[in-house]
């Protein structure tokens, strides 16, 4: 008897070291998602995708649940999102999209799904593993955040992710720097390509929406289709009105 009790404990004590989640999640759907997108964040396939939650055709909407084959954690007292995301060995942003987290707010026995696809981004100078369109580091998403946040605050969220798109579609056309860093503070003639670091306010912390735009655009969405250039309506610039219209959102213009 009394060994059966030690082996209880000892399992017991076992099992509160072994992180406790499960193997199936349920993902919900948010503006600017794809089968394609929510595929990469997870390791799998949109096929997979239609195929698990019966879908006759790519087409999703914001707040709708799809099944996911990805793990579900139970938060622990203690826990943090960015001590999670160490303990997975993946990114924070990638954690805080599988669940729609854009603030730090957490509490013990709730439900976190965790992504596959992301490599651990802990420090602001490790590149990014994952399967982004452009290497980039944490540092380089925060500014590439900060600036949709200075240009495009209070513009539609399309209108946010096609910002991050036109700084992506820079960095990989041979006609500008092939860096995000390189890209955004660019000068030109003696001007700086954007006006947010001619006036400063590229060092204004980025919003949660921002951040969230800056990620997507990072992982391949990009509204515009491959525009370079962007501006307000009120813009008189006749060389950029002259240009191929990609966009409208809001009070933005994108063009190639």
């Amino acid at each position: 008897m009394k060994r059966k009790i030690k082996l209880f404990i000892a399992l017991v004590a076992l099992s509160s070291l072994i992180p406790n989640f499960a193997n199936a999640a349920s993902y919900t759907v948010v503006k600017g998602d794809s089968l394609y997108n929510i595929g990469q964040l997870f390791g799998t396939s949109a096929s997979a995708i239609m195929n698990q939650n019966g879908l006759n055709n790519t087409m999703i909407y914001p707040g709708q649940k799809l099944n996911i084959n990805a793990d579900v954690y139970t938060v622990q007292r203690g826990d943090s999102l960015y001590l999670i995301s160490k303990k997975f060995g993946i990114s924070l942003n990638s954690l805080r999209k599988a669940n729609g987290k854009w603030d730090d707010m957490i509490y013990t026995g709730q439900s976190l799904i965790i992504p596959k696809s992301f490599g651990n981004t802990a420090s602001t100078n490790t590149t990014i593993t994952s399967k982004a369109v452009i290497p980039y580091t944490q540092s380089d998403l925060d500014l590439l955040a900060r600036l949709i946040t200075a240009e495009a605050e209070n513009q539609p969220y399309t209108a946010k992710v096609a910002v991050g798109a036109v700084v992506v579609n820079r960095v990989k056309d041979s006609r500008f720097p092939n860096s995000i860093s390189g890209v955004i503070y660019e000068k030109s003639y003696g001007y700086y390509q954007f006006t947010p670091v001619e006036n400063g306010m590229i060092n204004k912390k980025a919003s949660s929406e921002a951040t969230k735009a800056a990620y997507e655009a990072l992982n391949g969405a990009d509204p515009t289709k491959g525009a370079l250039y962007f501006f307000d309506d009120s813009a008189t610039n006749k060389w950029l009105w002259s240009k191929p219209l990609a966009l409208r959102s809001g009070k933005m213009v994108y063009v190639y």
